[in-house]
C-alpha cells in the first residue's frame, strides 16, 4: 500500500467542505468529494450509499474517528453566503464549520498525515467515518446505516465541537405525549362536564414537583419541561381532550423506561412514548480510548446536553471530542478559530498515537 502525498492543511480542505450546502439527504456530491479526496492520498477508500469510509492498517484493534458531513438549513442574517467560506480575522465563517466539518477535516487529515509519515497502528486499524444524516433525528441516520459494514469496533471518537475537550458523558432526550381526558359539556354548564385543560393543568404542576434521587457525576439530575400544548375545539364548549408534550433530557442514572414510569405513576392523564431512542451514554475516564483523550488534549472530562451520533456507539467505549464551540452550532454567525482547526489535527493524531502505544 502506498501513498502518495501528504495531505493539504485541514483549513484547505474545511473550506472545500463548507462550499458544498450538504444539507441532511443531500449529502452525494460532498461525499463524491471526499471519497476522491482520500483516493488521491493513495489511503483505502470505501462508500455504503452517501457515508464514505477509509482506514489505514489491518489489525483487528479497530478504533474509529466519526463525524457528519450534514448540516441545518442557513438562518437568517448570516453575515457572508453561509455556504462561501470567509476568513476574518483568524476565523473560519460558513456553514457546517463547527457543526461538525471541522471535526471531519481534522479526523481527515490526521489519519492521512500519520499514513503519508510511514505510521501504522501495530495489531490495529484507524477508521474514518464521515457520515450522513446526523443532523435530521428521522428514521434514516448514516451511521447507524453504516455500522454492519465495519469491522467491529473497540473504541470510538465522535467529533462534534467541544472546544477540544474529552466528552465522557452525554444526556438522552426521552419526549412523552400526554393524554388528558374528560367530559363534553356546555361552557354555561361547566357544571356538568370534566375540563380536560384543568386535568392537564394539574399534571403539568404536578410535574414541576419531580425530583430525581440518582444524580450523574458528570450531567446532574435529569430534567423535565412541558414544551406543547393543545386541546379543546370551540370557545363555548368544555373541552374533553387536552395533548401536552414533555421533554426529559436524561442521564445514564435511569433507563428511559425507568423515567416514563415515574411520570404515569404521578399524573392522571395517560402517558404515552413519542421517542425513547436518544438514550444518554457514558465512558468510564479508566478506559484506554478516555484516557487516550485526556492526554491528547490535556483537558478535564466533563458531561454534555447535547445529542449526537454517540447513541449509535453506545455498546463501545467513545468519547466525544472536536474543536470549536457547541454554542455556535446551527447559528447565523457559526464560525472557527482557524488555530484551532489546526490543533485539532495535532490532537487526534496524538490521541491514536496513544491509544495504539504499547502498554507500560
Amino acid at each position: 500500500m502506498q501513498v502518495l502525498t501528504k495531505s493539504s492543511t485541514a483549513l484547505q480542505l474545511l473550506k472545500d467542505l463548507v462550499a458544498f450546502p450538504s444539507l441532511s439527504g443531500e449529502e452525494g456530491p460532498i461525499a463524491d468529494f471526499v471519497e476522491n479526496y482520500v483516493r488521491a492520498a493513495g489511503v483505502p477508500v470505501a462508500r455504503h450509499d452517501n457515508n464514505v469510509y477509509f482506514w489505514w492498517g489491518d489489525g483487528p484493534n479497530c478504533l474509529l474517528l466519526n463525524s457528519h458531513l450534514d448540516v441545518v438549513p442557513p438562518s437568517a442574517r448570516h453575515p457572508f453566503d453561509p455556504f462561501e467560506p470567509v476568513v476574518r480575522e483568524g476565523h473560519l465563517y460558513g456553514r457546517g464549520t463547527v457543526d461538525a466539518k471541522a471535526s471531519g477535516a481534522a479526523m481527515t487529515t490526521a489519519l492521512l498525515d500519520l499514513a503519508a509519515d510511514g505510521w501504522a497502528p501495530p495489531n490495529g486499524r484507524v477508521l474514518v467515518a464521515l457520515t450522513a444524516c446526523e443532523e435530521t433525528g428521522g428514521p434514516y441516520n448514516g451511521l447507524a446505516d453504516l455500522r454492519p459494514h465495519l469491522p467491529d469496533l473497540h473504541a470510538a471518537v465522535v467529533g462534534e465541537p467541544t472546544a477540544l475537550q474529552p466528552c465522557v458523558a452525554q444526556k438522552g432526550l426521552l419526549i412523552l405525549k400526554i393524554h388528558a381526558h374528560g367530559t363534553t359539556a356546555h361552557a354555561a354548564r361547566a357544571h356538568l362536564g370534566d375540563n380536560a385543560i384543568l386535568r392537564a393543568a394539574r399534571d403539568i404542576e404536578t410535574l414541576q414537583t419531580l425530583t430525581f434521587d440518582r444524580q450523574d457525576p458528570y450531567l446532574g439530575r435529569p430534567t423535565v419541561a412541558v414544551t406543547t400544548i393543545d386541546g379543546g375545539s370551540a370557545r363555548n364548549m368544555i373541552p374533553d381532550r387536552c395533548t401536552f408534550y414533555v421533554d426529559i433530557r436524561s442521564t445514564p442514572t435511569y433507563s428511559h423506561d425507568e423515567l416514563t414510569a415515574l411520570v404515569a405513576e404521578l399524573l392522571e392523564s395517560d402517558v404515552e412514548v413519542h421517542s425513547k431512542r436518544l438514550i444518554p451514554v457514558s465512558t468510564d475516564e479508566d478506559t484506554r480510548i478516555a484516557q487516550a483523550c485526556i492526554r491528547a488534549t490535556g483537558g478535564v472530562p466533563f458531561g454534555s446536553p447535547t445529542a449526537s451520533d454517540w447513541i449509535f456507539l453506545h455498546d463501545v467505549p467513545t468519547i466525544k471530542l472536536g474543536p470549536g464551540l457547541s454554542e455556535r452550532s446551527h447559528t447565523a454567525h457559526e464560525h472557527i478559530a482557524i488555530d484551532e482547526v489546526e490543533a485539532a489535527v495535532d490532537v487526534y493524531k496524538g490521541l491514536v498515537l496513544d491509544y495504539f502505544a504499547p502498554a507500560a
